[in-house]
């Protein structure tokens, strides 16, 4: 219920308010289990995707978020829940495997499922090395991924803001990449690196940001 009335007032409103340039919607499949794999500039990306995309589609998120308390409390579990995001528990020990267990969950079930490759936000524009996390759970679900890739996001919410801005964005949504039987002869390790490779090559095409040549890693100080 939450969800269909963001549906129909939020994202008009949205969409209305930013005129986001949105391309390739009709790459999501509009059923079934599916990963949108994108590259990750702002903290508002995790809103921007499923503001644009035809489907819901649920990130991970904090736990935090739903055991506030009062008013802000209340908005913030209701909001998160209606936006269709899983909760998760970063400081738990096993919190990568859990949140990959979840996301397995989730595909398995039919739903659609945004993820970072890059793991967490670029702050200098380049696009990263991909984890293989993605491709685990592409493999493993048996599952198509979706490449993404969004532009602009970086000036919707600079680091260090706390509400957006009115600035062009765009969000491109790329054809389909199937893994199933390709990699069926392939050492399960390196099936999961050509496999995250071949998708950060596809965010790269749409997006052009020059390349990093590594992975990008968080400090204490840079929420995901």
């Amino acid at each position: 219920m939450l969800y269909r009335a963001l549906r129909v007032v939020v994202r008009p409103t949205a969409l209305a308010i930013y005129r986001p340039d949105v391309i390739g919607t009709e790459n999501v499949p509009a059923e079934g289990g599916v990963i949108l794999a994108s590259n990750h500039l702002s903290f508002a990306d995790s809103l921007v995707i499923p503001l644009t995309a035809p489907r819901q589609v649920s990130f991970l998120a904090k736990d935090d978020y739903w055991t506030g308390t009062g008013v802000r409390g209340v908005v913030s579990r209701n909001f998160f829940t209606a936006i269709g995001s899983i909760p998760v528990d970063r400081d738990d020990p096993r919190a990568a495997q859990t949140s990959l267990d979840l996301a397995l969950e989730h595909l398995r079930g039919g739903g659609a499922f945004g993820i970072y490759p890059e793991g967490t936000r670029s702050r200098d524009g380049q696009l990263y090395r991909g984890r293989t996390g993605v491709a685990w759970l592409a493999l493993t679900a048996g599952c198509p991924v979706v490449p993404v890739a969004l532009t602009g996001t970086d000036k919707l919410q600079p680091v260090g803001s706390r509400l957006p801005k009115v600035v062009k964005f765009r969000v491109e949504f790329g054809t389909p990449i199937d893994f199933t039987g390709r990699f069926d002869d392939v050492p399960a390790g390196r099936a999961r690196r050509e496999a995250t490779d071949e998708i950060m090559a596809a965010i790269r095409a749409m997006s052009g940001q020059q390349l990093a040549g590594r992975y990008n890693e968080r400090t204490p100080e840079m929420p995901a």
